[in-house]
């Protein structure tokens, strides 16, 4: 996935109009966990969490990870106005208006790391 590196992106001003969007999602990950080597922790008899628990009573049911992203009007003049870079020059500014389907990343600045992708399809 070299295409998402920030190495292979240009940092450049962009007027960016997005539409307001919530997605959220729910994922049941006892199956994906199970299927890995991990199904001793959701088992009675085999569960062994005695480093954070005295008792033998302790395993897991459930695994749940449950994903959110709102992109509202107030999170887009926050984004816009921590991204602002003065010029002294006059440059053109490229508008990118998302009325279409597109992809998004939240990507961790200091270490670049993807936190979160998504896809939104219907503008």
């Amino acid at each position: 996935m070299d295409w998402i590196h920030p190495k292979m992106m240009d940092s450049t001003e962009v007027m960016l109009c997005l539409p307001r969007f919530k997605l959220e999602e729910d994922y049941d990950l006892k199956p994906f966990l199970r299927s890995m080597g991990m199904s001793d922790a959701f088992d009675l008899g085999k569960a062994d969490f005695s480093g954070i628990s005295s008792g033998k009573e302790l395993v897991l049911s459930e695994v749940v990870h449950k994903s959110f992203v709102e992109v509202n009007e107030e999170g887009t003049e926050a984004a816009a106005a921590t991204g602002v870079v003065a010029n002294c020059c006059a440059m053109r500014v490229v508008e990118f208006t998302a009325d279409h389907p597109f992809l998004f990343f939240i990507r961790h600045n200091k270490t670049g790391s993807i936190l979160f992708c998504g896809r939104f399809c219907s503008p």
